[in-house]
């Protein structure tokens, strides 16, 4: 039960520039993602017997939003170009994107007044947070920051949770155990849709820190050891946290489904307090036979094959 800092720099203007390159290199991919996943017949075109690539051709795109086609394409190439709020809304509509795909787009293209997250040097949660988590004695509670790293704990969540809470901390990411730990002892239940989720939420805060090279180190980190990953990186699809309903397995009190609830910690920026309430009546009897102390020396029967391994991410979210 701990916590640990979140560090931000202040870019110089050589490092503002190679951010900007990246952004509108992450704006292209995004835009072509989004195109190629419409229909013609979606957007009343013919679907035609002579396409070559999926989706929409630019200059459909540009015909439907009322844009040039050099300019739309000069757009999703990546060139520094300027894009009115009007313009990407547009293009916003007919790539059918939805609210959080149209927040990302205008973050991306870095139009002026986005709401952007402040950053912050140096900080750390104060004490009151773990005051808090300790608080709900009765459910798992976690504080988290965009990248899934795993910040403050309560002790219901490491009895969840144990070899996360115990591991380094340039290993404590709530995304990286998911996408790695073996099927057989992974606490969280349908982890390929639970990585989806999670993986989306953190493509829609990366638009926010696109060139920042501890994200990008973060993220080559993810490719790196999970090809699984990369897959659904490379798709571009968004998401934003929300409250939803996901399963734990516990080897001593069995399956525990909860519905997660985020709340913003205003005092770190980009970081949210993750509360686990039970979904149903079996999933509450669980929860409060283990805040008992009942099954916490149980383990999962590959747990001697398995406890020495930890996910590695060397540095990644150091």
């Amino acid at each position: 039960m701990t916590t640990s800092s979140v560090n931000g720099a202040i870019p110089s203007p050589a490092s503002s520039a190679s951010r900007a390159i990246e952004r509108r290199t992450e704006l292209a991919a995004f835009l072509r993602t989004r195109r190629e996943r419409i229909r013609p017949e979606d957007v009343g075109l013919p679907p035609g017997s002579r396409r070559r690539t999926a989706g929409l051709r630019r200059e459909e795109v540009a015909q439907l939003a009322g844009v040039g086609v050099t300019w739309y394409t000069w757009l999703e190439q990546g060139r520094p170009i300027n894009a009115s709020s009007q313009v990407l809304d547009s293009i916003a509509r007919t790539l059918k994107l939805d609210s959080v795909e149209r927040t990302h787009l205008f973050r991306l293209a870095d139009v002026p007044g986005t709401e952007q997250l402040g950053t912050c040097i140096d900080c750390s949660l104060p004490d009151q947070v773990q005051d808090v988590l300790e608080a709900f004695s009765a459910v798992p509670a976690s504080v988290v920051n965009e990248r899934f790293d795993l910040l403050a704990w309560n002790e219901m969540y490491a009895r969840i949770y144990p070899r996360l809470v115990s591991a380094p901390v340039s290993e404590r990411n709530t995304l990286l155990v998911t996408l790695t730990q073996p099927d057989c002892c992974n606490p969280v239940g349908s982890s390929e849709i639970v990585c989806d989720t999670m993986i989306g939420q953190l493509r829609a805060a990366y638009g926010r820190h696109v060139g920042d090279p501890a994200w990008t180190h973060f993220i080559r980190g993810l490719e790196a050891v999970s090809p699984a990953f990369a897959k659904a990186w490379a798709a571009h699809d968004v998401a934003q946290a929300k409250t939803w309903v996901k399963a734990f397995r516990h080897p001593g009190v069995g399956l525990i489904r909860v519905t997660t609830t985020s709340f913003a910690v205003s005092a770190v920026p980009g970081t949210r307090m993750v509360v686990y309430t039970p979904s149903d009546a079996e999933s509450r009897i669980a929860l409060d036979r283990l805040a008992a102390g009942e099954g916490t020396e149980a383990h999962f029967p590959c747990w001697p094959a398995h406890s020495p391994e930890r996910p590695v991410l060397a540095g990644a979210t150091a």
